[in-house]
């Protein structure tokens, strides 16, 4: 049996002309959660990360802090591959499609307009790049390929992504289907880990939207 680790990124810089790279708390969420790791112990075989920036990001943060990229490191991690399957879908421009104005807006009144504009875009309505169906299919492709990777035996295997497809991935696991995908999706919270036991009957949820490593105040779902 192996396990599968997806890790949120730290927060973005939301409100910034560079949207994709982590904020200050972003890079200290994502240090804290390496602490973490090495105050416990833990071990990890593989590592992929998303291909955005803060997604690299969050992954050299998070591994430095956990010293398990050093070089006399036992196991250690000597890198991560680049798997652009588990990037986030373009939130701002699902959100601006379906309302121009939407980057004006302040974080919660952005976040009403992109929860009502991800409706649209996942009944396949409106004008957007990426169909929510070439999301959703992208996402699981990188998904069953890192799940084959994490059953073979004594595999832990750290994936750095977004919010999207880890609830894309736990909505499949818990429903079946893609329906509590938005439900999820709204909770994730940043430098979260949601970890899955891959076994002979197939992977399964055992934590999700893990953020112990956080005290309270740095708590941030985007």
């Amino acid at each position: 049996m192996g396990t599968l680790h997806l890790v949120r990124h730290g927060q973005a810089s939301f409100g910034t002309d560079d949207y994709d790279r982590l904020s200050e708390l972003g890079t200290r969420q994502s240090a804290a959660l390496g602490t973490c790791w090495e105050a416990g112990g833990a071990v990890f075989t593989d590592a992929i990360a998303g291909g955005m920036l803060r997604h690299a990001q969050t992954a050299i943060a998070a591994i430095d802090a956990s010293g398990l990229g050093e070089e006399d490191a036992d196991p250690g991690l000597s890198g991560y591959d680049v798997d652009a399957r588990w990037n986030e879908y373009d939130h701002l421009a699902v959100a601006t499609a379906f309302d121009p104005g939407a980057l004006q807006k302040n974080s919660k009144e952005f976040q009403a307009a992109l929860n009502e504009a991800i409706s649209v875009w996942r009944k396949g309505e409106g004008d957007f790049a990426e169909p929510y169906a070439v999301f959703r299919d992208r996402v699981m492709a990188g998904f069953a390929e890192a799940v084959e990777l994490a059953s073979q035996r004594g595999r832990r295997v750290l994936v750095f992504t977004s919010g999207g497809p880890i609830a894309m991935v736990v909505s499949h696991l818990i429903t079946g289907d893609d329906s509590a995908f938005q439900k999820l999706n709204d909770v994730v919270v940043n430098s979260s880990v949601t970890t899955l036991m891959v076994g002979a009957t197939g992977p399964r949820v055992l934590t999700f939207n893990d953020h112990g490593h956080l005290p309270a105040a740095d708590v941030t779902f985007r």
